[in-house]
């Protein structure tokens, strides 16, 4: 019988996250670093606004784009928190998740054979959204002696011909790395020198420790040719709702709104009620998550340090992206002797591209008793691994 798979379903890696948390979900008594979520509840006010919905049988589909109400408060928080304005009828669409907004701005951008520019380390799922788009992922190396921001040299160096998109994520998953205005504007002129499209993955943006967050689009010289894309997963710890949202120029905007009305028609109802109300109303938990987070990060990564991991300290998200280079073992082989020991699960920096290896992902989205008891865990390993 024949191989009924496409060749890209074939071609795409599994996701090197999943193989950890397998082995973790077999085995008692896990602390678990590779979760990249926030730990806390929705705030119950949003709760409380689904549930509302549903029992006023507020249950249908809604507008191809979303809510109209939602993509209004999106707008008032995009010019309060960016100074970014945008047409909420031409130029912003409700996605399910981040996740399917990234995916249906790849394929409204990218023929077959255009080379898709990603940062790297980069979130696992980017270079294979660009190979089920038919495009060619090229990594830009972002490095630790940069602190893992993107510049304008590392770019330069991947261009040919072939680009046509760079897709970026800052803050970032894994390095928790976080671009100001200033590193923008350094890379904003090869982006229009070379008529680049910008896809700019913010969902982690509200977790920016250090400064003031910053919108990619916020550059005069690059709102025209960038897709911002964020969501309520990460600020509002609203994972499992699915409810993102994009913002583009029109004529983008409107190819991407056919891709969406074909491939998911709408976001989810209940969750975009959700989202109207923490966007009014939940603020102060979502400030106040955030910074027991930089609590939490600071004690990790101080932590991780002075057991003798080198760890820049990340600027925003809830990631530690540690070097384990000079325990001679590979990146896979120490999260796998840590979780297999000492059941404490990370993720090999490997699985988020090349310039991850030798690295570990270490979510501080845990609590700080967890933190202390897994600092002390891969102490002891390290030990281990000298005698």
């Amino acid at each position: 019988m024949r191989d009924f798979r496409s060749k890209r379903a074939r071609d795409i890696p599994p996701s090197g996250i999943r193989k950890f948390f397998d082995i973790a979900q077999e085995m008692e008594d896990v602390i678990s670093l590779g979760v990249g979520e926030p730990d806390y509840n929705t705030p119950w006010i949003a709760r409380k606004a689904a549930i509302r919905s549903i029992e006023e049988g507020l249950t249908a589909y809604t507008s191809n784009k979303g809510i109209h109400l939602l993509r209004e408060e999106i707008g008032k928080y995009l010019n309060h928190r960016f100074n970014l304005h945008y047409d909420i009828e031409d130029e912003m669409v409700v996605t399910t998740g981040a996740s399917e907004a990234v995916d249906i701005a790849l394929r409204a951008a990218v023929n077959p054979g255009d080379e898709v520019l990603i940062g790297d380390p980069s979130y696992v799922a980017y270079t294979s959204g660009v190979m089920l788009s038919d495009g060619v992922p090229v990594q830009v190396p972002c490095l630790e002696k940069e602190q893992f921001r993107l510049t304008a040299d590392a770019l330069m160096e991947k261009i040919t011909p072939k680009s046509r998109v760079l897709l970026c994520n800052f803050p970032n998953n894994p390095t928790g790395a976080v671009m100001n205005r200033d590193d923008y504007r350094e890379i904003a002129d090869v982006i229009v020198d070379h008529d680049l499209l910008l896809i700019s993955d913010e969902i982690y943006t509200e977790m920016t420790y250090d400064g003031e967050p910053t919108a990619a689009a916020s550059l005069d010289e690059l709102r025209e040719r960038t897709i911002t894309i964020n969501g309520f997963s990460k600020a509002y710890s609203m994972t499992g709702w699915r409810v993102g949202y994009l913002c583009a120029p029109k004529e983008l905007c409107e190819a991407i709104l056919k891709i969406h009305q074909y491939v998911m028609l709408s976001a989810p109802t209940m969750g975009q009620f959700a989202a109207i109300e923490a966007l009014r109303n939940a603020g102060d938990a979502r400030d106040e998550m955030i910074r027991e987070y930089k609590i939490r990060r600071n004690l990790f990564v101080r932590g991780l340090n002075k057991i003798g991991l080198d760890c820049h300290m990340p600027k925003g998200a809830f990631y530690a992206f540690p070097s384990i280079a000079h325990t001679g073992l590979s990146d896979d082989e120490f999260a796998e002797g840590l979780l297999t020991k000492h059941h404490v699960a990370v993720v090999p920096g490997r699985a988020f591209g090349p310039s991850g290896v030798n690295h570990i992902r270490c979510s501080y989205a845990v609590s700080r008793e967890n933190l202390k008891t897994a600092l002390e865990c891969i102490e002891e390993f390290i030990s281990d691994l000298k005698k």
